[in-house]
């Protein structure tokens, strides 16, 4: 505790009596500070003990004294000592009446107490707060390093939150809660994501403070982290403002927590250089070599169903939403406590997640909002149907295991080619095999060839010399059988027959061939929908 103006005066070398202001003796004194001036409010900082003998105040003139007095307390100087036996016998009662007013302290200093006893005592006590202080936090130190060493993370909180008198929390990338201490923290922890949120957006090392006087705590934030991108980021909340020792426990935890991430970090990195060689060999077909490379590094990821997912940039390099949808990913199965591979390459990141898991839902839940965001009507395309430079496209393979891992490594591939295609964020492959091939028709590739083999055709009909386009539609909608084909166009079946051979001499083509049938038939699908 800083020192106050009850405990100068409770000091027995100093002999100070209180005249005026007995109710606010608990203030702190920030120092002490002798001035002779007339208005010494100017060289005023706040939270001073004033000492004065009143060499050039006329103290007995009431109005003065409380013009005086009232331009202290503005100043938030916290007492005012008054020396006896100099230029007065006794403390004035103007003075004593206008401290009394204005709930100012007025200490009356004996003669044989020099001022500078007073400073000395101020300085000793502030002098042994902050050593104090100093020494509460070296000792918070090193039972922070203690518990980081033996407890990890969730001991560091638990010792933190003991120092602060209060709780403590720690959130990953995504702005989740990690871990909470005391365990209720949680919950209030969990309200904060937001501001959470706010704060990863700013450069590290970054902080803030929420709430205050009338909200229930008092929280500090502070990102973790050495590079661009905080890591993590921990909060704090307390009844009141951190005193000095608080905040060596505060900025020791921050220093701790933010190796532990670092260290982690470090180990991440070699994790996934890990998985980059099982992935390797899964998609190589040896399931066996990469469980052995493996080991209980992913659990019983590689023996379960699994799927694949593949993300990239739709138009050029995209680090920043690729990282963003990693740690998503990766987040998402830790508080679930599932294994997931995650292996980034170049522009490029390939997740392997258990099925139906929490980092297949996270994905998921991920592109949703990106798409939603780049729906809104304020964010203008550069081309209708292509995807923003800055967004990614996501493919999602269907559920397989250890021996197909290439096959669903080609099934995200073909779903993010056709995300990218159709201006998409994301597409599940299953999704596209549950539907129609009709929708990929509306490629502008697939136009282009539809209108280049049926063109002949077409400006064969325009000059009124027949129907062929109808013609050939109705027959190959009848599987090639004349009498209803002819039937459905209301001509004689020789007439189709005729028609039928003038399509062939026009585009020189047999349509004997099934393969050509079947160019002519999806030309028409692909034409009729414009």
């Amino acid at each position: 505790m800083p020192p106050t103006l009850a405990s100068l005066v409770n000091h027995s070398a100093l002999k100070l009596t209180v005249r005026a202001g007995e109710d606010h003796l608990d203030v702190p004194v920030r120092w002490a500070h002798v001035s002779e001036l007339a208005d010494p409010v100017p060289y005023m900082e706040g939270g001073e003990l004033l000492l004065i003998t009143a060499l050039k105040l006329d103290a007995e003139d009431r109005e003065a004294m409380r013009r005086y007095v009232r331009r202290l307390v503005g100043a938030g100087v916290v007492g005012l000592g008054f020396a006896v036996g100099v230029n007065y016998d006794e403390t004035p009662e103007p003075l004593v009446e206008a401290c009394a007013q204005e709930g100012l302290p007025l200490l009356e200093v004996p003669r044989r107490t020099p001022f500078l006893a007073i400073s000395k005592a101020v300085s000793a006590a502030i002098a042994a707060d902050q050593y104090r202080a100093v020494t509460a936090g070296f000792a918070a130190q090193r039972e922070l390093t203690k518990q980081a060493l033996g407890a990890g993370p969730e001991g560091v909180l638990g010792a933190l939150a003991a120092q602060v008198d209060g709780w403590a929390a720690l959130y990953d990338a995504s702005g989740a809660v990690v871990a909470a201490a005391p365990e209720w923290a949680g919950r209030r922890a969990a309200r904060l994501t937001a501001e959470v949120e706010r704060l990863r957006e700013r450069p590290a090392p970054a902080s803030c403070v929420v709430g205050g006087p009338d909200h229930e705590d008092r929280v500090e934030l502070h990102s973790l982290g050495t590079g661009r991108r905080p890591r993590a980021a921990l909060a704090v909340g307390t009844a009141a403002a951190l005193g000095t020792a608080e905040r060596y426990a505060v900025h020791s935890a921050i220093a701790l927590l933010t190796l532990t991430t670092e260290r982690s970090r470090s180990l991440h990195a070699a994790e996934q250089r890990v998985g980059t060689a099982v992935l390797r060999m899964l998609l190589a077909g040896e399931p066996d070599h990469a469980r052995a490379v493996a080991g209980d590094l992913y659990g019983a990821l590689l023996d379960a169903p699994f799927r694949m997912i593949v993300a990239e940039s739709a138009s050029g390099p995209a680090g920043e939403h690729l990282g963003e949808l990693a740690e998503t990913v990766e987040s998402a199965a830790a508080r679930a406590g599932e294994a997931v591979l995650v292996v980034p390459e170049g522009e490029r990141l390939v997740v392997l997640a258990a099925d139906e898991g929490a980092a297949v839902a996270a994905c998921t839940a991920y592109t949703a909002a990106r798409e939603t965001e780049r729906a809104r009507p304020e964010r203008a395309r550069p081309e209708q149907g292509r995807a923003d430079e800055d967004d990614l496209v996501v493919g999602l393979s269907a559920p397989t295991g250890p021996t197909a891992a290439s096959a669903a490594y080609k099934q995200a591939e073909q779903a993010l080619s056709v995300a990218r295609r159709r201006g998409r964020v994301f597409v599940e492959h299953e999704q596209l095999a549950a539907g129609s091939v009709l929708p990929l028709l509306a490629d502008d590739a697939v136009k282009a060839f539809a209108d280049g083999l049926l063109r002949a055709l077409h400006e064969h009909d325009a000059t009124g010399r027949g129907d062929l386009v109808a013609s050939l539609r109705a027959w190959l909608s009848r599987h090639g059988q004349w009498d209803a084909a002819a039937a459905d166009l209301g001509v004689h079946r020789h007439t189709l027959r005729y028609r039928m051979r003038r399509v062939e001499e026009i585009l020189g083509r047999s349509l004997d061939d099934p393969d050509v049938r079947m160019e002519l038939w999806l030309a028409l699908k692909a034409t009729a929908a414009d």
